[in-house]
């Protein structure tokens, strides 16, 4: 290739060389006709699609070194395929007007400062857009050094993670409320951010990105092939907004953790206490998502812990305290009784772990594995145990 370029073009047909490892079964094996470990391509693309291969092969990859051929990797390639056309197909049903879609982005965007307007985007829009900002930063950075594993990961990632699981919760309320502006505006971001997702996804998945993008508002663009790679405008334009955001997002998990320890029905819904003197703005401005996601019926914001319960649960951030009344959550005789239960099995579970690795007939003939998931077991359970412990003393 490169002596025909020179012989007929006069120019080099590359300029840069990417050599790969070897693709190895599951097993680290060579793959041959004579193991019988050898795939047929044209087999996974029939059952799972070329863009499932694609991204089984490049996923986890790193320049140089070999491959491991996963098969579970194609059902995760496969399962990322449904996930983003089930957003697609969100976003569609929930969208509004094309054309208030695209007279939204003239307003909030302003072509000459590369700027956002702050005050026309929500606190969630605003942490989304600068998550989306970095990532289009860092991605384009992989691509320019052939991190293509790292590049597609971090892209699959925010798509699944942040956007799917998070932010697409986050405006339900929003989406499905009776104001027609404030829907103009969550479509807008939905669309924006997916449609630039599809881009950074599309070296990796050509062919459902290029479906998807053809569904999604087009502000420029007509054919997601021949479109612009994007470009980061301001990474840090709502870095102040990303980190508080990103804090929530903890409190929320901690609440769905602590909710899923006690046993607690989705149904019952809890009174959400923040303490708090600088961020009562924000807090408010959250209040919607924070009610879906946070499984709560009301919202109190003070500066100190006055009226609060001393047996309230706690949740602790930088800047930021959460209190839930434990009444009405759980039957508190019946939990004690659980965790009373749960504390004699765990007891036992220690004890047994104890004896076994105080068994010099043990330690000697087991293997080093087998110890190892031994202590691994034990660690495990005394940390059970005394979280269940302080649950059965609050």
């Amino acid at each position: 290739m490169m002596s025909q370029g020179l012989e007929f073009t006069g120019q080099a047909p590359f300029k840069d060389i990417l050599i790969h490892g070897m693709v190895r079964d599951s097993q680290g094996r060579k793959m041959s006709k004579t193991l019988g470990n050898g795939i047929d391509p044209i087999e996974i693309i029939d059952e799972y699609g070329a863009d499932s291969l694609r991204f089984a092969v490049i996923s986890g990859t790193t320049m140089g070194n070999d491959i491991r051929y996963m098969p579970e990797k194609l059902e995760q390639a496969s399962n990322f395929a449904n996930k983003i056309w089930n957003a697609t197909k969100f976003i569609r049903n929930n969208e509004v007007n094309d054309e208030d879609i695209i007279d939204f982005h003239t307003k909030v965007f302003d072509k000459e400062t590369g700027k956002y307007k702050k005050e026309l985007l929500n606190l969630e829009d605003k942490w989304i857009i600068n998550k989306l900002e970095t990532l289009i930063t860092e991605v384009t950075n992989n691509m320019e050094n052939y991190d293509l594993g790292v590049a597609l990961d971090k892209v699959y990632n925010f798509i699944w993670n942040e956007f799917c699981d998070w932010y697409i919760e986050m405006v339900k309320p929003r989406l499905y409320s009776d104001d027609y502006n404030e829907k103009v505006k969550v479509c807008y971001v939905l669309d924006y951010v997916f449609g630039i997702s599809m881009k950074l996804l599309h070296p990796f998945m050509p062919f459902v990105t290029t479906e998807i993008y053809r569904n999604l508002v087009q502000y420029n663009d007509k054919e997601l092939m021949v479109s612009k790679w994007p470009y980061a405008k301001n990474e840090n334009t709502f870095k102040e907004e990303e980190a508080f955001v990103e804090r929530l997002k903890s409190i929320i998990t901690e609440i769905r953790n602590t909710r899923a320890n006690m046993n607690v029905h989705p149904s019952k819904k809890a009174e959400l206490i923040f303490v708090t003197e600088k961020y009562e703005e924000e807090i408010q401005e959250a209040k919607e998502f924070l009610l879906k996601l946070g499984f709560g019926n009301n919202i109190r914001i003070q500066k100190d812990k006055v009226g609060i319960k001393d047996n309230a649960i706690s949740i602790l951030e930088e800047g930021i305290a959460l209190y839930m009344p434990f009444e009405g959550l759980v039957d508190m005789e019946q939990e004690r009784k659980r965790l009373e239960e749960e504390k004699k099995r765990l007891e036992g579970e220690v004890a047994r772990c104890e004896k076994m690795l105080s068994n010099p007939g043990f330690m000697n003939k087991a293997p080093q594995s087998k110890i190892d998931e031994e202590k691994a077991k034990l660690e495990k359970y005394k940390e059970m145990l005394e979280k269940v412990k302080e649950n059965l003393k609050n």
